[in-house]
C-alpha cells in the first residue's frame, strides 16, 4: 500500500505516528521513500520489551524465528559490521565499540562481535528490528537468513530459500503488479541509496510474533463496535531496504509498531481516514489481511470515532 508519512528522525513508539493509509482508491505499489543514513534503526521506550520477547522466542522456539544458508555468512557478518558501527555512531548513550565488542551501555551487557553466536542472529538480538538477507540466485533475489522475531502473518520455514516471486504468491496481485518492478529495483540498487517504506495491518492478536492468520474464513462473533477499540489491533511495519557493498545482499529490516485502536480514539479524523481506507480496500485484500472477519463491527467504531468533536 502507498505511504504517505513522512520521515521520522527518532522512534516514534507508535503505530499510529506512521499513518501509511489514505481515502482514495487502492493501488499496489512499492512506495518507496528515501531513507537518511542515520535513521536506518529506530530505538524507543519499548526497547527492553521487544529485546526480552526475542530472547524468549529464541530460546523456546529457535528453528521458528532464526535461519542461515552457509552462503549468507559473509553477508551476515557484513551487517552485523555495519550494525554495530551505526549504533554506536547514532545512539553513543547507548553503545560504545571496545576491543572488538560492542557494548550496550544501558543494560551492561557486551557483546563479542566475533564469537560463537552467528552474525545475523547477535544482530537481531541487538535492536528491535528483525533482519532478513537476500542474495542473487538463478530465480532472482532468494531469501538466505533471517532473524524474523515479529512476523506479520508468515511462518520463516514456508518463505526460506525462496524467490521474491514464490515468497509473495500468496499476495493479491503482485504477481501482475508488482513483480517486475521489484526484481528491477533489486538489480538496480545501489549500496548508498537505501529507501524505506511502510505497511499496515489490522489484527486481533496483541501479541509481537503472529506467524499465521492470514487469508481466515472465520468471522470473530467476539468482536463488536462496543469492544473494537480494545480487541482490534494497527500494526505497522517499517521496512528497510539496503544493498550491503561487499556481499551484495540486500539487508531487508522490518520494524514492528502495534497499537490498540483505541489510542486513536482522540483523534477523530485520522479514524475517519482509517475507515476511508478499509472501505477501498479490495474484496481480495480484505480477505488475505484477514480484516473481513471483524469489517463490520470494526467500521462501526471507526465511524463513531470519527463523528466525535476533536
Amino acid at each position: 500500500m502507498s505511504a504517505i508519512a513522512t520521515q521520522r528522525g527518532a522512534a516514534t513508539a507508535s503505530a499510529f505516528a506512521y499513518a501509511p493509509f489514505d481515502e482514495n482508491p487502492y493501488r499496489l505499489a512499492m512506495g518507496l521513500m528515501a531513507l537518511k543514513a542515520e535513521a536506518w534503526i529506530e530505538i524507543d521506550r519499548h526497547y527492553d520489551r521487544y529485546l526480552a520477547e526475542k530472547r524468549r522466542l529464541l530460546s523456546e522456539r529457535p528453528e521458528e524465528v532464526f535461519a542461515a544458508l552457509p552462503e549468507a555468512e559473509a553477508a551476515s557478518s557484513e551487517l552485523l559490521a555495519l550494525l554495530a558501527a551505526h549504533l554506536a555512531t547514532v545512539f553513543p548513550d547507548r553503545f560504545r565499540r571496545k576491543d572488538g565488542s560492542l557494548v550496550n551501555l544501558r543494560r551492561g551487557e557486551r557483546f563479542d562481535l566475533d564469537g560463537d553466536l552467528h552474525p545475523l542472529d547477535l544482530a537481531g538480538r541487538l535492536v528491535q528490528e528483525d533482519f532478513c538477507l537476500m542474495q542473487p540466485g538463478s530465480e532472482g533475489y532468494r531469501l538466505t537468513a533471517a532473524s524474523l522475531c515479529f512476523p506479520t502473518r508468515w511462518r520463516l520455514h514456508d518463505k526460506f530459500g525462496h524467490p521474491m516471486a514464490r515468497i509473495h504468491g500468496p499476495v493479491p496481485f503482485y504477481g501482475e503488479r508488482l513483480e517486475r518492478p521489484v526484481d528491477r529495483f533489486f538489480e538496480r540498487m545501489k549500496p548508498d541509496k537505501p529507501v524505506w517504506r511502510l505497511n499496515w495491518s489490522l489484527t486481533d492478536d496483541s501479541e509481537l510474533f503472529q506467524p499465521t492468520g492470514h487469508s481466515r474464513p472465520d468471522a470473530d462473533l467476539g468482536i463488536s463496535s462496543d469492544n473494537a477499540g480494545t480487541r482490534v489491533f494497527f500494526r505497522v511495519e517499517r521496512q528497510t531496504l539496503r544493498r550491503l557493498p561487499a556481499s551484495g545482499a540486500i539487508c531487508f529490516g522490518i520494524r514492528v509498531y502495534q497499537n490498540p485502536l483505541s489510542d486513536i480514539e482522540g483523534e477523530p479524523g485520522l479514524a475517519a481516514r482509517l475507515a476511508a481506507a478499509v472501505r477501498q480496500l479490495p474484496e481480495e485484500v480484505l480477505f488475505y489481511k484477514s480484516i473481513k472477519v471483524f469489517q463490520a463491527p470494526l467500521l462501526a467504531y471507526l465511524d463513531r470515532i470519527s463523528q466525535k468533536s476533536g
